[in-house]
């Protein structure tokens, strides 16, 4: 499963961040309270709000704030908002084009991520201009589906975080509901049916202009990366599924669909209530929790996930757990959730969380390359300063439940590597002063300690 990163952790919050003029607050407080008092209200005059200029002045805000790469226009952040003319003239040109109705979405710039296994994460980005009007219509749209959202959703939802996800799952296998159904769903964000989406999107919003450019985010071609080989064309291809990973609209796009998934799981007859689980859901990345995991809990789920709602399920990475047998143990988010011995020799047994092994690697991987020989140039106090701030933002994330231990061997394995650095970067071998160790000399230069 995907653990959430510093970066992504930035985009999923920078709405709730963003300091908002008082008008536009006060009028996504209307739009949710409008959609929490009447259940069954179908929005159908959205459109002029998004061409506001207060609306797309902040979603402006949000997207510099990201820093994110150029579209397929090469245009960038820093070219927009060179100048406060050429930050004036761009946004007047979007909310033109949006009121005149002559606004087309353009292509969609395809890059690929290396994932932990190996494989690649395709990713798509936007144009700056197209992420701006994206943006608008998350600041309309989202307090409207909130209203909707079950509890059991955390993923790039305002107020909700991964460690609300982890700490939900704690508490159910305490209460213990100790079987569990890992799921894993093959390409998820890839692999939305636009058709089903657009139906899931006019339970609430019915406006023509708002769906009309949602549409067109969702079938703009996609331009993949130029094939090795000189004098050979990027390669552009057509959508007819999924919303790319990369959009600012996506996240709550992927919420809206999966919402049906939770809703019935939650209803008078899902297995919520007759068989008494408990579901936990970040983004696409979510468990099945209950006493035990029956035939009829299993085929309920599949049948609902690839039956109905047209996805597909990655059969070699979904699991069917029982967490009290030894040697089980359930993997979400970067982090591990196993039955462990009391660590006093009392005669019971806990619930451990922990960072898990792959995240572990990953670590590893990223401070080696963080410590290597590249940097023998680099000022020491600067490389310490970048190896804090990146060790502090990991044991934020990571500082849940029982991570004690993985703390130590990471504090360890810095100063291991540090120490190397060291001798590789003086010819005749670097050696602390007299009565000095190379932790209390490190210490000194202010490398934290987790």
């Amino acid at each position: 499963m995907k653990i959430p990163t510093t970066e992504e952790a930035v985009e999923e919050t920078s709405f709730r961040e963003a300091i908002l003029p008082p008008s536009l607050r006060e009028l996504r407080q209307k739009l949710g309270r409008k959609a929490k008092q009447e259940k069954r209200f179908r929005f159908y005059s959205l459109y002029g709000l998004v061409c506001r200029g207060d609306v797309l002045g902040a979603a402006w805000a949000a997207v510099r704030r990201n820093h994110g790469a150029p579209g397929v226009d090469q245009v960038s952040i820093d070219q927009v908002g060179a100048t406060p003319e050429s930050e004036a003239a761009f946004l007047g040109e979007i909310e033109s084009s949006l009121k005149e109705k002559t606004y087309r979405a353009q292509a969609v710039r395809r890059v690929y991520l290396p994932k932990a296994n190996g494989k690649l994460r395709p990713l798509g980005i936007p144009t700056v201009r197209d992420r701006v009007v994206q943006a608008a219509v998350l600041l309309i749209l989202e307090p409207i589906f909130e209203a909707d959202f079950e509890d059991c959703s955390y993923g790039f939802r305002p107020g909700r975080s991964a460690h609300d996800a982890l700490s939900a799952i704690h508490q159910h296998l305490k209460e213990g509901r100790a079987g569990v159904y890992d799921a894993d769903l093959a390409g998820y964000f890839d692999s939305i049916p636009h058709d089903k989406l657009v139906a899931c999107l006019r339970m609430r919003v019915v406006d023509g202009g708002v769906l009309g450019l949602i549409r067109q985010w969702l079938k703009a071609p996609v331009v993949e990366p130029r094939p090795k080989g000189r004098g050979k064309p990027p390669t552009v291809r057509r959508n007819d599924r999924g919303t790319p990973q990369g959009g600012v609209l996506s996240p709550l796009l992927a919420n809206v669909y999966l919402h049906w998934f939770d809703h019935l799981f939650q209803r008078g007859d899902g297995p919520g209530q007759w068989a008494k689980a408990k579901l936990v859901r970040y983004a696409d990345d979510f468990v099945v929790l209950a006493r035990y995991v029956s035939p009829r809990l299993k085929d309920w789920i599949e049948e609902k996930l690839e039956g109905w709602l047209g996805l597909e399920i990655n059969r070699e990475k979904t699991r069917v757990l029982d967490l009290r047998q030894a040697g089980q143990s359930l993997d979400f988010l970067g982090y591990t959730f196993r039955q462990d011995r009391d660590r006093y020799g009392r005669g019971q047994r806990y619930w451990n969380l922990l960072p898990s092994r792959k995240a572990m690697a990953r670590e590893r991987e990223t401070l080696r390359g963080m410590i290597n020989h590249r940097q023998s140039h680099t000022p020491l106090p600067e490389l310490i300063g970048r190896l804090n701030r990146h060790l502090r933002g990991w044991a934020n994330y990571f500082g849940q439940g029982y991570p004690r231990a993985s703390f130590r061997h990471l504090n360890h394995f810095v100063r291991y590597r540090l120490g190397k650095h060291l001798q590789r970067r003086s010819q005749r071998g670097w050696r602390a002063r007299a009565g000095v160790s190379l932790y209390a000399h490190l210490e000194h230069l202010g490398l934290v300690r987790l």
